[in-house]
């Protein structure tokens, strides 16, 4: 069941995907739901220049929490249209330790959504999708930046390869594939026989739950994982994928495998991914 939902609050810019899905979610759900707006600490890089004045550092704090009151705002303007009960909290971090903040937060909520990194860009909020993953032990769903819609669960593609993410994944999507109409599991590699066998276990599972999905096993060919994944999704306009989000902590750093890096790069529909 999903009863509370968290919400990374984009400022800065009144477009926000993530926050539009996640109220749509928050309906279908009859869920809390509580949003999030990071105020940003300063960075002043003092080498090479004169001492910046304490007057200056508090324009920039003043302005970054002016952002973050009005992405507050936008939020429960947009909670209340929708019928929804909301709660939100402006949270001052440095630009370094908010996704790890955010991490923490989503330790105490059923699911949790942040917006797609600009791949030609880096910042903080960019980073909420891989701290949600290693740091809060609960799903997240990454809305891409081109999203337009709320959720729709016509379809939906779940990933298999047999792991221990991918097993947790599933999982965790289980209360959103029993709303879905159709669902499709994939195995991406190059053994057909295995594929196919691990893949009939997992709609034996779905079906114990009372869940039909169809399987299907889908060879690389060499080609880029991530490409096999998103091409056969977008093939099936597929609604949402389910995937593990593979990768480690490291020295304060998020270290993603290929694939999911590829998936976080490059996707054009939500990704419900868990570590």
């Amino acid at each position: 069941m999903i009863k509370d939902i968290v919400v990374n609050l984009a400022t800065g810019n009144s477009r926000d995907p993530a926050t539009a899905y996640a109220i749509s979610v928050a309906r279908m759900f009859d869920a809390q739901i509580a949003g999030v707006a990071m105020c940003y600490s300063p960075v002043i890089l003092a080498a090479g220049m004169e001492a910046v004045s304490a007057d200056f550092v508090e324009s920039l704090r003043e302005e970054s929490a002016r952002m973050a009151n009005e992405a507050i705002g936008r939020f429960k303007q947009a909670a209340a249209k929708a019928g929804l009960s909301a709660e939100a909290q402006m949270l001052e971090t440095s630009i370094e330790g908010s996704p790890r903040t955010f991490g923490h937060i989503a330790r105490t909520f059923d699911l949790a959504i942040v917006a797609q990194t600009d791949p030609e860009t880096t910042n903080a909020t960019g980073l909420d999708a891989e701290a949600a993953m290693f740091e809060s032990g609960r799903p997240v769903i990454v809305v891409p930046s081109i999203q337009t819609e709320g959720i729709k669960l016509g379809f939906i593609v779940v990933c298999w390869d047999g792991s221990r993410t991918a097993a947790r994944a599933l999982a965790d999507s289980m209360p959103i594939l029993e709303r879905a109409k159709s669902i499709e599991v994939i195995n991406v590699g190059d053994g057909r026989r295995e594929a196919e066998e691990t893949l009939a276990a997992v709609g034996r599972h779905l079906a114990r739950h009372g869940l039909s999905a169809s399987t299907k096993a889908l060879a690389a060919d060499g080609t880029d994982v991530t490409n096999v994944i998103l091409s056969h999704a977008a093939d099936l306009s597929a609604d949402l994928i389910v995937m593990g989000g593979y990768g480690h902590s490291r020295l304060r750093e998020f270290i993603l495998g290929g694939v999911t890096r590829g998936i976080l790069d490059t996707m054009t529909v939500p990704v419900l991914m868990s570590h």
